[in-house]
């Protein structure tokens, strides 16, 4: 029962590991190890079948598995941009929000701003809400 016990240390060893790199390699040895733990287990095999089953579900998981999850990662949409975040957002007018001035407090902060049509002025207490952000100042408008 100690070969068993060997292969699962080494498994989860190997998966601690993938933790740091992040590359998911050492995570498919990891699973080689793992299905090695199982035929150990299962089966009571000699060491060096384990090691045939390691090699074997390795080869397997590096070659079909690891460039579908690799190209899925690759792929993903992850986090948004934390400005695309912020539009759509309701904003409180601090200062006058014209052509050339103004202020909002967005999230707990505040934000430079001005009106998405040049022409509109937004006072003090207005709600408004955030159509983007434009560097570091927020282009904002009033739904009537």
């Amino acid at each position: 029962m100690a070969a068993p016990l060997i292969w699962l240390i080494v498994a989860l060893g190997l998966a601690g590991a993938e933790a740091l790199t992040g590359d998911m390699f050492l995570l498919m040895l990891a699973g080689g190890a793992l299905a090695a733990t199982g035929s150990s287990w299962l089966f009571d095999l000699p060491i060096w079948a384990d090691g045939v089953v390691f090699l074997v579900v390795s080869v397997l998981l590096l070659v079909l598995v690891r460039p579908a999850l690799r190209r899925r990662f690759e792929l993903g949409q992850g986090l948004p941009d934390p400005v695309k975040a912020l539009e759509g957002k309701s904003a409180l007018v601090l200062d006058r929000v014209a052509e050339h001035a103004g202020q909002v407090k967005l999230d707990g902060e505040v934000w430079t701003a001005r009106p998405l049509n040049d022409d509109d002025v937004y006072e003090p207490g207005d709600h408004v809400t955030v159509m983007r952000i434009d560097g570091a100042t927020a282009v904002v408008f009033k739904a009537l």
